[in-house]
């Protein structure tokens, strides 16, 4: 390349079938294109000469606080870096020969076939048996989600999505795809709960959009009904307990007919918790009595493993909610909730011992709250839960002030 200020930008023709070139080029990213430019050793002031943009703007281009978005100024771009036509074409211009390169489309379009059937052949693959790894592997993270938190798992949990994505879209087995479809709501929920724990409520939300679109393809109203209450939890995180409640009544409303007894008692719950932070007591309660005469025998379903709960686990929401209320009966909730604990929650350990030290608070008694606060802090900072360590940063200050600290 000549290095005169007047000299013509010359590149390299391989560097126009790079395929990061490429992807400059259909994104338009002038910037990216200047960055190129320089690379191979045109000045500020070369480039600025060759497009007709002069220096100073090159440089605001080049440091992100110039754009370029007239189709005219882009012509000029090309013009001064040389592009050759099918460069010109991915550019969104017109070719200067008028053939366009035909033949690196027939390229590109044969590689998108060969990739797709690729795809498709990998898929084709899977059969009721990869379903049932890909659903253990599944369950896995899931209990190494209570024990360890989110964020000890996180590279795993995107590379489970990311598998049973990629099958799923490419299925064309139905009834494959369907329990593909069911496995990536199973997948998509728990990464939306592991979101909200680390408070990225955007996160969260996109998983259970995802989860929710798959439920409604697998046809499966138990799952569907599940992913969709859990959703109102990023509403309640969010300070909109008013909309939680709304979603809650009508999740309730649209499937408990169709919905298993169990994820009835769960729906139940968790709109009494969304009522609790509203304030609206009356409706707190009656939705805890409903969840108690609901509750099954037993801890769980086999047909539904995302879903764990007994009279231990709503003896803990019954105390998370009427804490709020001052209930005085709410620190044998929440001690018969901890004794039920079976050392697989961590992080559910650390929400009850949060709640019990409120409670003892409540009760007058700041003294006895401080080691479950000790315990609750250990157990968030084990698994990751900004969600918990924020309330108990909270009651950590309500405690000292108590104490007189």
């Amino acid at each position: 390349m000549q290095n005169g200020a007047f000299d013509p930008i010359e590149l390299p023709a391989a560097v126009w079938d790079q395929d990061e070139t490429r992807e400059l080029l259909k994104k338009r990213d002038i910037a990216g294109l200047f960055s190129l430019a320089r690379k191979y050793g045109a000045s500020q002031v070369r480039i600025g000469t060759a497009t007709g943009l002069g220096q100073p703007r090159v440089n605001k281009i080049l440091n992100g606080s110039g754009t370029v978005k007239e189709l005219a100024v882009i012509e000029r771009v090309a013009t001064g870096l040389h592009l050759p036509d099918h460069a010109r074409m991915l550019l969104g211009l017109a070719p200067l020969n008028g053939t366009g390169e035909i033949g690196d489309e027939d390229d590109e379009h044969e590689q998108q076939a060969q990739e797709l059937a690729e795809l498709l052949d990998g898929a084709a693959t899977i059969d009721a048996t990869t379903v049932m790894i890909l659903r253990t592997d599944t369950n896995n993270l899931r209990l190494l989600d209570r024990r360890l938190g989110g964020v000890a798992i996180a590279d795993k949990m995107r590379a489970q999505i990311s598998q049973i994505q990629r099958a799923h879209r490419h299925a064309v087995r139905l009834g494959v795809r369907a329990e593909l479809a069911h496995l990536l709501a199973e997948t998509a929920s728990l990464a939306g709960w592991q979101a909200i724990n680390a408070l990225a409520l955007k996160d969260a939300w996109h998983h259970y959009e995802r989860a929710k679109a798959a439920a409604y393809e697998a046809n499966d109203p138990a799952v569907l009904a599940y992913v969709s209450g859990e959703q109102a939890y990023v509403l309640m995180e969010l300070g909109r307990p008013a909309e939680a409640t709304d979603l809650l009544q009508h999740v309730h409303a649209q499937h408990h007919a169709r919905v298993p007894v169990r994820l009835r008692t769960w729906l139940s719950a968790a709109e009494a918790e969304a009522a609790a932070i509203l304030g609206d007591e009356t409706t707190c309660r009656r939705a805890l009595d409903q969840a108690t005469s609901l509750l099954p025998e037993g801890d769980a379903d086999p047909d539904m493993p995302y879903l764990s709960i007994n009279t231990h686990h709503l003896a803990r929401w019954r105390g998370n909610c009427l804490v709020r209320f001052g209930d005085p009966a709410t620190v044998e909730d929440l001690r018969s909730a901890l004794a039920g604990m079976d050392g697989t929650y961590n992080r559910a350990e650390s929400g009850v011992r949060c709640d019990l030290g409120h409670a003892l608070l409540a009760a007058g008694d700041p003294e006895a709250a401080q080691p479950h606060i000790h315990r609750a802090q250990h157990l968030a900072t084990m698994t990751g839960s900004r969600r918990q360590r924020r309330r108990i940063d909270e009651l950590t200050r309500a405690v000292s002030r108590a104490l007189g600290g």
